[in-house]
């Protein structure tokens, strides 16, 4: 399916359990646009420019959703800036920082945290800063202590949401990354189709909450996979994970080709498998498709072309804005995931906007984990 035409008439009372989520997931070209106005407005941007412009290594550090995120900001700045770019959990520079390459001479860090005030990215941050390894925070919360560890800063606030679950906060923030890759290598006609991007989208995507909401409602799954290449496989990990905290559903994420070396015997009706198909690996990741459908499963493929191959083998069929870079398009792959784990929560009776056992910051305490007291003695020095 195509989307076109007006707007999703999304009508629901003033406690429709998942109404944040929802409006939040619809507001993101909106809320794209409103948060470059923001970077070229400010002097963040410029100033990490002019001060980060001869690193040659970079570290894309975070944790849950801001992990995934990562892992895709580092693919698409390595695409971007043509320099080395690679993406760890946090929990790793604190528990196992000898297994982390951060001897690079010209080394820049970059954490991610949608609040700014994760107990790990702020650790993490001081390990760093211990180091004189400088460091890029981003986040959604100005004023924060992330913010206020790191040596440079990229605050978005119009991204931050009211629900529990990240999803415009994550687009958002790896949209910026992208924009400051292209900004520190010069790319104009990147910058130019980034600012482009947010007004496609919106055009682009009309109609694609109904739809996805009429698939859910009319079809039931026992567990979900999400399958990316390249800068799509932390999407595709981010895809998993939205569907199983805002649905309590089991997700898994998988490289697509990685998906046929065992994994794929996992495949029945009652498995809904979800593809973030890209460009470079199109006719490949298109042959899995089609196996996997011919295998019985229900596929969703979200997609660079609209071609009958491609429609044919999936259930449902989402085609990307085909006259922008893939980079570019790159936070929009993660629409579709967004509504099928909000409309899928909803189904099975949950409240996407406050999952139980969540919360917006992990904030580590001595209580949950003794070992917090020890990491600024044992991690933090020179």
């Amino acid at each position: 399916m195509a989307f076109r035409g007006r707007l999703p008439n999304t009508k629901h009372g003033s406690g429709f359990p998942g109404r944040h989520t929802l409006s939040e997931i619809l507001s993101q070209p909106r809320c794209w646009a409103e948060c470059l106005a923001t970077l070229c407005d400010g002097s963040a941007v410029s100033e990490i420019t002019e001060s980060f412009s001869d690193k040659t290594d970079w570290i894309f550090v975070g944790c849950g959703s801001s992990y995934y995120l990562a892992l895709s900001a580092a693919a698409n700045w390595t695409s971007i800036t043509g320099r080395k770019a690679w993406a760890v959990p946090t929990s790793e520079i604190l528990f196992y920082p000898n297994l982390v390459n951060t001897c690079a001479t010209d080394l820049a860090a970059v954490l991610i945290s949608r609040s700014g005030q994760t107990s790990e990215a702020v650790l993490a941050a001081e390990w760093f800063r211990a180091r004189r390894i400088p460091t890029i925070a981003v986040s959604c919360c100005p004023k924060q202590p992330l913010e206020k560890a790191a040596t440079a800063a990229i605050v978005l606030p119009k991204a931050a949401e009211q629900s529990t679950v990240m999803t415009r906060s994550f687009s958002s923030m790896l949209l910026a990354l992208q924009f400051l890759a292209a900004k520190i290598v010069g790319d104009t006609n990147l910058t130019e189709a980034i600012h482009q991007f947010p007004s496609e989208a919106e055009r682009h995507f009309s109609g694609l909450a109904e739809t996805i909401k009429s698939f859910v409602e009319g079809t039931r799954f026992a567990d979900y996979v999400c399958l990316g290449e390249g800068p799509f496989y932390g999407l595709a990990c981010e895809s998993a994970l939205k569907l199983t905290e805002m649905s309590c559903s089991y997700g898994q994420s998988f490289h697509t080709l990685e998906f046929g070396h065992g994994p794929k015997l996992i495949t029945a009706a009652e498995t809904l498998i979800v593809f973030l198909i890209s460009e470079a690996g199109y006719q490949a990741e298109l042959d899995v498709l089609k196996e996997i459908k011919r295998l019985g499963a229900t596929t969703v493929a979200i997609s660079p072309k609209h071609e009958p191959r491609a429609r044919a083998a999936a259930d449902v069929f989402v085609e990307m804005p085909s006259n922008l870079p893939e980079l570019v398009r790159a936070p929009a792959y993660a629409f579709v995931p967004q509504l099928l784990g909000l409309y899928t929560g909803l189904k099975k009776g949950f409240n996407p906007d406050e999952p139980r056992n969540l919360t917006r910051a992990v904030m580590l305490t001595d209580k949950v984990n003794p070992r917090h007291a020890t990491l600024r003695s044992q991690y933090l020095v020179s």
